[in-house]
């Protein structure tokens, strides 16, 4: 929806618990309101999407419930005064306008609820991996793919928490050590946004943009385990080429142990999924592929996420007074070189002073 928003229009939404990666493209693409048909905080865990939003000037109006999204189609107008929204059909629909304060507080109370939710969570986790040993007991078959991997660094972006930030970050060691790109989904409008073509786009292809898609970059879909892919069929329709990789777990995992099983030199992770939030946030019960993708490849693994954060360079006066001084050191020269320049300077001087009568 956010590739297809433009400025100023209200984004109708159903996205309980919204995360910050999603509000964060909501203020990017300059919505005028975001009128969300489920709770933006159901207090399950401590989500900072709504803040991310309100802090950024965009009214909220909240659970309004899901008829909203079986009555409104693109292009409705629709008025929004206070708690209540009207729809082009005579239509009205109730709702909560999130103020700042009230949200912050169901945020930090939301905290208390977490513990429960985290223990459910780490079983949940535990029951998966169980289930999903081969996942690092044996490796998984990967077609054949024309990006030439072997001995190279290998760039996963992924669409999650300051991503943009993190990439921004590292754009010196992508120019210098110019290691494989692969976007992971909308990861792949991430990096073209920054100016870098990825040399591979892996998912399920639910959140990339047709023009990610049609950027030149090799395409592999995840698919189920039993074959279904839904992103395989609009890649079909849209005439692309394509490699189908039926596997466990998220495409991110999938990026990772693909690259691993081509023989990267290093695996460089930016914006991936690594925590109980970030999967809450996403709507799973566990994190359980993770987990073993990280113990199968974590000896190749360096994770960038945060990395904008470790580390912001400053200005020091000392370099501004280098900079102004190579500026004037020209100058200087001719002086030195030329005396005749003392005397052209000051007749411009004179001539702007006659000129501007002062």
């Amino acid at each position: 929806m956010v590739k297809r928003i433009q400025p100023q229009e209200i984004a109708v939404i159903n996205h309980a618990d919204l995360d910050e990666t999603a509000a964060c493209a909501l203020v990017q693409a300059r919505v005028k309101a975001v009128i969300n048909a489920s709770p933006s905080i159901t207090g399950r865990f401590p989500n900072s999407g709504p803040l991310v939003l309100l802090s950024a000037g965009i009214p909220v109006l909240d659970n309004v419930g899901n008829a909203l999204m079986e009555t409104l189609v693109d292009g409705d107008e629709v008025e929004l005064l206070g708690d209540i929204l009207y729809s082009p059909k005579g239509i009205t629909f109730q709702g909560r306008l999130l103020d700042y304060e009230t949200t912050l507080s169901q945020i930090k109370a939301s905290e208390t609820n977490f513990k429960s939710e985290m223990t459910s969570f780490v079983n949940n986790t535990l029951d998966y991996a169980r289930r999903e040993l081969d996942l690092i007991n044996t490796d998984l078959v990967f077609p054949q793919i024309r990006t030439v991997i072997a001995g190279r660094h290998v760039l996963v972006v992924v669409r999650g928490h300051h991503y943009r930030q993190d990439l921004q970050a590292i754009k010196g060691y992508v120019r210098e050590i110019k290691p494989v790109v692969i976007g992971v989904d909308g990861g792949a409008d991430g990096l073209l946004e920054e100016g870098i073509r990825p040399h591979m786009i892996i998912g399920d292809m639910d959140s990339v943009s047709d023009e990610a898609l049609e950027c030149g970059a090799e395409l592999v879909v995840h698919a189920y385990m039993d074959g279904r892919s839904p992103g395989a069929e609009r890649l079909k329709r849209r005439g692309l080429p394509y490699t189908l990789v039926s596997a466990p777990g998220t495409s991110e995992d999938v990026a990772m142990l693909l690259a691993q099983s081509r023989g990267a030199e290093l695996i460089v992770a930016v914006g991936t999924h690594n925590n109980a939030v970030d999967f809450l946030a996403k709507g799973r019960k566990g994190m359980a592929s993770t987990f073993l993708t990280r113990i199968k490849v974590g000896h190749l693994l360096v994770d960038a996420k945060g990395v904008s954060k470790l580390y912001q360079p400053r200005m020091k006066w000392r370099y501004l007074a280098e900079i102004i001084l190579a500026a004037f050191l020209p100058f200087l020269l001719l002086f030195v070189l030329f005396p005749g320049t003392y005397n052209l300077i000051r007749l411009i001087i004179m001539r702007v002073r006659l000129v501007f009568n002062f």
